[in-house]
């Protein structure tokens, strides 16, 4: 495995992230059924987790399978040091790459492909990253801090218009068009003092008062559809399940856990229609009653995984 061939800027790599490890931990959903899973993958090769996070699900599976080496990718500079931290033990079986699997091409069959699409809880619960109302924080949502515009600079400089449907398209948010009117309205948000409290708030009083003490936060479908766009986590996923299947060898697992019906659809469907797959999962597997009491945002976790066929000459 040499990181060199997936891009020659990630030599330093390790050199540079140094954030503090207690920033990050996440409890890995769904860690038996991926085990189960990719129990269906050769013995020996190359497993590419493509959203690597703190490596709970890359362990678990280096652990269970001793002739594995391991590409972890991620564009959180804070899980990849919580990565090699945790990784440390497997010594050169695993390396820790910074990016997108929309942006790397392996140069050798896999035995595996592993995607964990949701949002961890360190970035979650972390104000200064901006993906959550629960905390005032910034308006960024980014998962590399240094790359996308932020969710600010989304809300600033997109057209009422594409600001409605982008909160329609990607968080099916009924509301799109009073949202996106009230966003317009009070720009700019950019503003060092104006937070996610606020942004919530604008939100939250675009409904009527009775419709704002439901279970979901009114707030939720925005910050998702901000999330996905900042991020552009839906081309990235439809490359990698275009992408993906010719990257594994013969009786590779690619397996993905969506977190919402947009991702969940996406997968569902790639996988029923790619003739070089064949699914191990005809239903998505759900956490159990226990995990989602022991971990409650696994309660919207879905787990799809299919296996890497033969193809007939010519």
């Amino acid at each position: 495995m040499d990181p060199g061939r997936w891009s020659p800027d990630l030599r330093k790599e390790a050199a540079i992230d140094r954030p503090p490890l207690d920033r990050f931990d996440h409890t890995s959903v769904l860690l038996e059924p991926v085990l189960e899973l990719f129990a269906h993958a050769p013995a020996r090769g190359v497993l590419l987790d493509a959203t690597l996070g703190g490596a709970g699900h890359s362990a678990a599976l280096l652990e269970a399978h001793p002739g594995w080496q391991l590409i972890g990718l991620d564009r959180d500079p804070t899980a990849r040091a919580a990565a090699r931290e945790r990784l440390q033990c497997f010594g050169a079986r695993a390396q820790v790459l910074a990016g997108s699997f929309a942006e790397h091409v392996p140069d050798q069959p896999l035995i595996g492909v592993l995607a964990d699409l949701g949002v961890s809880s360190p970035q979650l619960d972390v104000p200064e990253r901006g993906f959550s109302f629960r905390q005032p924080g910034p308006i960024d949502m980014r998962m590399d801090p240094t790359g996308s515009p932020s969710a600010a600079d989304l809300l600033d400089t997109l057209p009422e218009q594409d600001l409605a449907d982008l909160i329609y398209r990607y968080g099916e948010e009924r509301l799109s068009r009073r949202i996106a009117r009230r966003l317009v309205a009070q720009r700019p948000w950019s503003e060092p003092e104006r937070t996610t409290a606020d942004l919530a708030y604008a939100v939250a009083g675009c409904y009527p008062p009775r419709a704002r003490r439901g279970r979901i936060h009114p707030a939720t479908r925005t910050f998702q559809a901000l999330r996905i766009a900042v991020n552009d986590e839906l081309a990235a996923l439809e490359t990698l399940l275009a992408r993906g299947p010719d990257w594994l060898a013969p009786s590779g697992v690619l397996a993905v856990i969506s977190f919402h019906s947009l991702e969940d659809r996406r997968v569902k469907q790639a996988f029923l229609a790619d003739p070089r797959l064949e699914r191990l999962t005809r239903r998505a597997i759900q956490a159990s009653p226990e995990e989602q009491e022991r971990n409650p945002r696994s309660r919207s976790a879905r787990l799809r995984a299919a296996r890497r066929l033969k193809m007939a000459p010519g």
